[in-house]
């Protein structure tokens, strides 16, 4: 049995080692739906004193996860409400819609990365305790990759390079102008929203590769 045993830790040490020199050029994808990130001050106006988001599961980059918390957004022409807010809390607060929510809505938020508000409409968010006016933040996200720098080395790319990507499938095809963000903190994947996932009948279990 000792024999065997050592045999079975060389081979498995030879597989490890294949595997580290074979890297492979695949992406997980993320798929994400509409949803709310939310500053403390509004979460406080929104839903108390006190409160607190209430996790109910982790999310594919690390620290960020969704929350058992939702809202209703008010437009010019309509609302929509189970808005799931997304956690943790963030500086300002931002709402990433679908295409299609801004015509429901009436308001026209542009195509945007995450974090860069400036120049987009508001909307009125409501949560159980009060709402909030808001005169910026909605906007619909761009299509994107997160990677470490070292995901960055082995893709040969840098942050904030546009890039193109390949889907496989049926309905598959080539995305452009994908933006490549890259930190330390981050966890490689593709984040697209559901319109586009459907657009291409991409699912959360599918890989996608970058293509130059």
């Amino acid at each position: 049995m000792d024999n065997l045993d050592q045999i079975v830790e060389i081979v498995l040490s030879e597989i490890q080692k294949f595997n580290n020199g074979h890297e492979t050029d695949e992406i997980p994808v993320g798929i994400s739906n509409r949803h709310v990130h939310l500053s403390e001050e509004h979460l406080t106006r929104l839903f108390g004193r006190d409160a607190e988001l209430c996790k109910i599961k982790d999310l594919s980059q690390p620290g960020q996860f969704a929350c058992q918390d939702c809202v209703t957004l008010v437009g010019p022409k309509g609302t929509i409400e189970n808005v799931r807010i997304l956690g943790p809390t963030r500086p300002k607060t931002q709402i990433e819609l679908l295409a299609a929510d801004c015509f429901k809505l009436g308001v026209k938020a542009p195509l945007k990365e995450s974090g860069k508000l400036s120049g987009t409409p508001g909307l009125v968010i409501c949560g159980p305790k009060g709402c909030e006016n808001l005169t910026e933040g909605a906007i619909v996200a761009k299509r994107h990759i997160h990677m470490t720098p070292a995901d960055a080395k082995r893709f040969n790319c840098q942050d904030n390079e546009i890039v193109k990507v390949e889907c496989g499938g049926e309905r598959g095809g080539i995305l452009d102008n994908v933006v490549v963000r890259v930190t330390e903190a981050s966890k490689l994947d593709f984040h697209i929203d559901t319109e586009e996932a459907n657009a291409m009948g991409i699912t959360g279990s599918d890989k996608v590769k970058i293509v130059k």
